[in-house]
């Protein structure tokens, strides 16, 4: 028996070590590991480098101190390349410098050196496994000196002008304005030395996409955006010589495709790419496609395989795709047959989990990467490459074991039928110390396209809730990921209040008949998409004690011409327009079907989030406040879309807390009897 139940609150969370990127060594015997960690006063995040090693030694830390160490990869000599924002030079940076990051390099005996000192900064890299070649790319202001960057950058900060000109959307992104200064790939050697720029008028087609180096680092290939005639970057996949700088576009498939994820295979003749499809009709189903570097010419793979893919690699010999793929909550690896689209599902499905950041060792007998559950945060793991099979953690790195997490809640994956028979998968985390029955909060993921996984996860932590007595519901209803195209589907256009609604209502009306479950003691939250579920559930029923909504759509004619994107929303909206069909707009829109609204509502949001701006916030609490509708606010002035800032995550976690105490009573009464 325990004196006391275990549990994991905010403060525990954040004292959590976070396993980010990973990057195996050429030999193939140790991890290179990113691993966040909060600063000893408390106020930000910092991330050090770690060696984790195959045969099941101690892993052991590589960097440490005030400064940011990311982004790990191995040059072709075994040196270790990073990115950090340590000072280049001796003494003090000057202001804002610390927020520059360069690549530097620590070689197998001696200290970090930097490679890179651009003036702006460096925002990813990459060394040719196979060829005396760095890439990175780094931001530049247009039309200024390469050696008068920084001192042009440093006086415009600080005495303007400030104005900014745009002559096409979008003009913002998550919390930023887009800036003047472009992303250009830049090439050296793996020295850092004979810099050349490979993409000298970049404008827009470089922002906010990704790419990859061929081994020989000959070739780049780079998902180039580029604005399609509705207004929406689509990315076309561009390869550039890395001697010369030529570059060639691949035509896209078909009209409205775009193109994201370019993976270069292990003989640089191949390029992987996931393939969609947009319309006002579709989201459009996420598929491999093959491009050959010589033909220019594209094949799909595994085509009928109804699952989004994510690519991460190759195998060494060029034989197979390493994927992770959304699956009814969970995300297994897989490895995928390029000449036959056969797949492997590698991970066993009793295994469950979520797996990412997938490498293959160099005999190609196995994988390595990174592997959370509900119950434990990401870890480094490793798997033989092979049907089925069981994935071993190589290291603890995080201070949180899977036994632990095991102990605070007892994990239930259902399967509920929806008013339309189809089925609708979710997760129910039950805490294991308290006497049933319990409350429980339905708590909606964002996305919409997505899923809650069988992984952990950093800004909504179920285990937080679950320590508190609360037994956490994580749906999957239509529009999330995993169940297949026609699923996804089922939330496109114009729909959002529709059968997604229903399928909430259905999970809700199953898991609240468990014996577990106190069916009179039910709360919604949600943030973002679920945020935008959770203000319909207000319009519509009175079933909860109260609602929690984080970073919601109150109004969707306002937020269509005000967010970051507006051309995407209006195309998920069947590409009307609000002005000329407002009832289109308005059919599912929570502003005009408030006066329905009953329950009270906790609001909260970020003052610098432009995806969905703050303004629907402020409409949303000044429709509740004017009828009366009990509800408060909490705004974040520095925080975006996500609360990001240690101080800020436990102000967040503690208010939902006390929210939820007020409305479903206090916390469960442990039970003295219970065991892990």
């Amino acid at each position: 028996m325990h004196d006391a139940p275990p549990g994991l609150d905010a403060q525990r969370l954040l004292s959590l070590a976070r396993v980010g990127a990973v990057a195996l060594s050429p030999c193939g015997a140790w991890l290179a590991v990113e691993v966040q960690r909060l600063d000893p006063e408390g106020g930000r995040f910092v991330s050090d480098l770690w060696a984790v090693h195959l045969d099941g030694s101690s892993p052991s830390r590589l960097t440490r101190g005030r400064w940011s160490d990311s982004a790990p990869a191995f040059r072709a000599d075994g040196a270790l390349g990073f990115l950090s924002n340590r000072p280049t030079s001796e003494g003090k940076p000057g202001e804002g410098h610390d927020k520059r990051k360069q690549v530097w390099i620590l070689p197998a005996h001696g200290e970090p050196t930097p490679l890179t000192d651009e003036p702006l900064g460096v925002t990813s890299f990459q060394f040719a496994s196979r060829g005396d070649r760095l890439v990175f790319m780094a931001n530049l202001l247009p039309g200024v000196a390469l050696d008068e960057q920084r001192d042009a950058a440093e006086d415009r900060r600080k005495h303007g002008p400030s104005a900014r000109r745009y002559t096409t959307m979008p003009v913002r992104r998550w919390d930023h304005w887009i800036p003047e200064a472009a992303p250009h790939l830049i090439a050296t050697d793996q020295a850092g030395e004979g810099r050349t720029d490979l993409t000298p008028d970049p404008d827009r087609a470089y922002r906010y996409t990704s790419w990859d180096l061929s081994p020989d680092g000959s070739m780049v290939a780079v998902a180039a955006r580029i604005q399609a005639p509705d207004r929406i970057p689509s990315g076309h996949l561009r390869l550039i010589d890395t001697a010369s700088g030529d570059a060639r576009t691949i035509p896209l498939a078909e009209p409205g495709a775009s193109v994201a994820s370019p993976r270069v295979s292990p003989d640089g003749r191949t390029v992987a790419t996931i393939h969609n499809v947009r319309s006002a009709e579709a989201v459009g189903a996420n598929r491999l496609w093959l491009v050959d570097v010589d033909s220019g010419e594209g094949r799909f793979v595994a085509r009928d395989w109804d699952r989004w893919p994510t690519v991460w690699g190759w195998t060494p010999d060029g034989s197979q795709l390493l994927i992770t793929a959304d699956d009814l909550g969970y995300v297994p690896a897989y490895a995928v047959d390029v000449a036959t689209g056969a797949r492997t599902r590698v991970t066993h499905p009793d295994a469950g989990g979520t797996h990412a950041h997938l490498i293959s060792a160099p005999d190609g007998a196995r994988l390595v990467g990174v592997r959370s559950r509900i119950t434990h945060p990401p870890e480094p793991f490793t798997v033989p490459l092979a049907e089925g099979q069981q994935p071993e953690l190589l290291a603890s790195l995080s201070g949180f074991s899977p036994e632990e997490g095991e102990s605070i809640a007892h994990i239930e994956y259902t399967m509920t039928p929806s008013t339309d028979g189809v089925a609708c998968q979710s997760f129910l985390v039950r805490p294991r110390h308290v006497t049933a029955p319990a409350p429980m909060v339905l708590w909606i993921h964002g996305g919409p396209m997505g899923q809650w996984g069988d992984g952990w996860h950093w800004r909504w932590n179920s285990l937080v809730g679950a320590s508190q007595g609360y037994a956490m519901a994580l749906p999957n209803p239509r529009g999330s990921t995993g169940a297949g195209q026609d699923f996804i589907e089922g939330i496109w256009g114009n729909t959002w209040g529709g059968q997604c609604f229903d399928d909430l209502m259905a999970i809700t009306d199953a898991l609240t008949a468990h014996d577990a479950i106190d069916a009179e003691r039910v709360a919604a939250m949600g943030g973002s998409f679920g945020g935008y579920m959770t203000n319909w559930i207000g319009t519509q029923t009175d079933r909860f004690r109260c609602l929690i909504t984080h970073a919601s759509i109150f109004s969707m004619a306002m937020f269509q011409g005000v967010t970051d994107l507006p051309a995407w929303w209006r195309l998920s909206m069947g590409g009307l327009d609000p002005v000329g069909h407002p009832e289109a707009y308005n059919r599912y829109s929570p502003e005009h079907h408030v006066d329905g609204w009953t329950t009270p509502a906790m609001i909260l949001h970020g003052d610098l989030d432009y995806r969905v701006p703050v303004g629907e916030a402020l409409a949303l609490f000044e429709a509740l406040q004017v009828r009366g509708v009990e509800s408060e606010l909490i705004i974040w002035p520095d925080e975006n879309h996500w609360i990001l800032k240690p101080r800020n995550i436990v102000s967040w976690y503690e208010h939902v807390l006390r929210f939820l105490h007020a409305h479903l009573g206090a916390e469960a009464t442990p039970d003295p009897e219970a065991t892990s």
